[in-house]
């Protein structure tokens, strides 16, 4: 198996004395994984961060076998990831996408989703200008995933983005996140937290 293509880059796991199993989503290919050597090197950090666009090219003898992965930086969002909202926002998304989709199942809706909401992160000078791609992304993957999503709900949601999150949040919590101490749902809770907070929601 061979494969040469663009990804985004959702989650790394360190695997061996310095290398990780990166897992990307791809447009044609859906979720992919794949052992990069040297992944926690010094060289490679900056590269396999969460959100960032790459060229991956996997190999592998056969489908069962895991494929060594050769990654190179196309955009980096590194700089957002030294910003509170923006960062939790992405690992949210990243983490979240990771979790859920099966592998090598092809959902182009959700690769064109993820990467304009990433963009709109990097674009945007406040929440304001990103959180209702946030919402739509959420609404998307829970359409794509197969559980439907209410014309009341998507009406609700879009009425007002922030309210909007509590909508999809509970629906996501219920469809695709229910296990205990589930470690996307809580990078959820923090960037909610966050935005409550930036809206002055809370105390």
């Amino acid at each position: 198996m061979r494969l040469t293509t663009a990804a985004i880059v959702l989650a790394l796991r360190p695997h061996g004395e310095h290398g990780a199993v990166v897992r990307l989503l791809t447009r044609d290919h859906g979720l992919v994984a794949g052992y990069v050597r040297g992944a926690r090197g010094r060289r490679m950090r900056p590269i396999l961060l969460a959100g960032n666009a790459v060229e991956a090219r996997l190999a592998a003898r056969n489908e069962t076998q895991l494929p060594q992965a050769e990654v190179e930086l196309t955009r980096s969002r590194a700089p957002l990831m030294t910003e509170p909202l923006p960062a939790a926002a992405i690992l949210w998304v990243t983490a979240v996408t990771a979790q859920v989709l099966p592998e090598h199942q092809a959902y182009p809706a959700l690769y064109e989703g993820l990467d304009g909401l990433l963009e709109a992160i990097g674009a945007a000078l406040s929440a304001s200008g990103w959180g209702p791609a946030l919402l739509r992304y959420e609404l998307l993957l829970l359409a794509e995933l197969g559980f439907g999503v209410e014309p009341e709900l998507v009406a609700r949601a879009a009425a007002d983005w922030l309210p909007g999150l509590s909508l999809t949040g509970r629906r996501l919590r219920r469809d695709i996140l229910d296990r205990p101490a589930d470690p996307a749902w809580d990078a959820r809770e923090r960037l909610t937290h966050r935005l409550r907070r930036a809206a002055g929601l809370l105390a």
